[in-house]
């Protein structure tokens, strides 16, 4: 009987601690949040891509932790190029759109917020066609309302926007507002922040934080991420994007050589010949028309390759004089001296890797930029054409791109010999294409609603180390206890029955 008891007292003591264990040691466990999805659809002066965005359903300081999923290119020109084509925008989009369909989970499409951006080509068709422009994106938007998203929006960017949400897409990649520490835990690593160099098709950006006083105010812009808030310098500069660029060169040589039907082009390479409308010219509102023209008139073209003079011709499409504040860049437009490091994507990344190529050569320096430059206006096309068979069409404008490239770093930045090597041109970084449209998401998902994280209780990992023990002790006690008492009983049988 004692025995018993004594079995009891302790299965009961051991219990007991057991359970208080278990009281003190619980904790909230997060569930694993479910993933949200965005669409955003970048609609570019020469193409538009869609790119799919996710992030966990908790956010981090108001801000999602945004990665990209995936990224489709629609097939044929930017939605300004369907102006007065009813219906064609729109039809651009269904194959693209279709995927985002497939690809997002079925549970999560009436919460998936869908974005359209338009850039500088809605800008000038905005300009010269605003009837049309507000067609095309009525037309896109009603498309984008038949999925089953949540449409948010189509609509024509600013260039300070562009600009600034371009800087945060490089400054999110490079882990400069928050990083997964080894702790566990999203952190503010607190690191300079890298200004960004977006080159377009119809018009440029350059962004960065600056300590100087910004003299015009319409170049300061604040956003706030991870809690955290930023006021950062940025100017658009539109028809300075590449094939606006390239179009008021045009215009430009047949200015100066007296000629609406026949020029040479110093930027074409030697060798290269070519027959344009007049009207492909000056359909654009960068290129102002002074005089009557017939659009189907033919301009013919032909190329002689010549460094000096493309540079001279290129550098006249810019005024670097009348500046009204402390500093400018160029067209009388302010900008604060360069600070920091720096990233530069789209055309500038394209052409600096070409450039590269070409020369056979690490570009560091203004020096090396000029000499690689050299390299390519002095090459004609055929010498092009047996070195980079696979460039196709884009071989007749390289000379005229890495003199753009070189115009605007070094004359119109203000880029130098201790500054240049700072820049860093990327076309992606951690499998992200670098633009605009990631920082336009991450923007957005500030005003997105943060789903509840599921919570349960939970042991600490060393309450279930104690619990796995005292358990085993119980059970110890139980089978010892049980075995002593058999043995008992067998003992008193053996001795009561001989």
């Amino acid at each position: 009987m004692q025995l018993q008891i004594c079995t009891a007292i302790a299965i009961i003591f051991l219990s007991f601690i057991g359970i208080l264990l278990l009281a003190i040691n619980l904790e909230d466990i997060k569930e694993p949040a479910q993933l949200m999805y965005g669409i955003v659809l970048d609609a570019g002066s020469t193409h538009t891509s869609m790119f799919i965005y996710k992030w966990p359903a908790d956010k981090q300081n108001g801000t999602g932790i945004v990665s990209q999923q995936s990224e489709c290119h629609v097939k044929g020109g930017g939605i300004s190029s369907y102006a007065g084509v009813k219906g064609g925008a729109a039809r651009s989009l269904e194959e693209c759109m279709g995927k985002a369909v497939q690809e997002i989970p079925k549970s999560r499409h009436k919460l998936t917020p869908v974005y359209l951006g338009a850039t500088a080509g809605m800008r000038l068709l905005n300009i010269s066609k605003p009837k049309e422009s507000d067609e095309v994106l009525k037309e896109v938007g009603d498309k984008l309302k038949t999925y089953p998203f949540s449409f948010k929006g189509a609509t024509i960017l600013s260039g300070q926007e562009e600009g600034a949400y371009g800087w945060v897409t490089v400054n999110y990649l490079l882990e400069k507002f928050i990083k997964y520490g080894f702790v566990g835990q999203w952190l503010s690593p607190g690191r300079d922040t890298v200004g960004a160099l977006d080159l377009g098709g119809a018009s440029t950006q350059i962004t960065f934080v600056t300590k100087q006083t910004v003299e015009n105010k319409d170049n300061l812009m604040k956003l706030r991420l991870y809690g955290q808030d930023y006021l950062i310098y940025t100017q658009s500069f539109l028809c300075y994007g590449r094939d606006q660029v390239l179009l008021r060169l045009l215009a430009h040589l047949m200015t100066t050589q007296g000629s609406d039907s026949s020029i040479v082009h110093p930027c074409y390479p030697a060798g290269y010949n070519q027959s344009i409308k007049l009207g492909s010219v000056f359909d654009t509102p960068c290129n102002k028309r002074q005089t009557p023209y017939k659009p189907d008139d033919a301009l013919q073209i032909k190329g002689t390759g010549n460094y000096n003079q493309c540079l001279g011709n290129i550098s006249h499409l810019f005024s670097f004089n009348n500046c009204s504040y402390s500093k400018c860049s160029f067209d009388g437009v302010f900008q604060p001296n360069i600070t920091g490091n720096f990233m530069a994507f789209s055309a500038f990344f394209y052409t600096h890797s070409f450039l590269q190529k070409a020369a056979g050569i690490t570009i560091t320096s203004p020096a090396d930029l000029e000499d690689a430059t050299r390299v390519v206006c002095n090459m004609s096309i055929q010498e092009m054409q047996n070195k980079f068979p696979d460039e196709g069409n884009h071989l007749r404008d390289y000379c005229a791109d890495s003199i753009l490239l070189r115009v605007l770093l070094i004359d119109g930045y203000g880029f130098s010999d201790l500054s240049f090597p700072q820049i860093s041109f990327q076309g992606k970084a951690e499998d992200n294409s670098v633009g605009w449209s990631l920082g336009y998401m991450l923007s957005l998902s500030n005003m997105l609603p943060a789903e509840k994280v599921l919570l349960r209780k939970a042991l600490r990992p060393d309450a279930w180390r104690a619990a796995i023990f005292l358990f085993s002790l119980l059970l110890i006690a139980s089978v010892f206890f049980f075995l002593l008492r058999s043995y008992q009983k067998n003992s008193t049988k053996l001795c009561c029955h001989p």
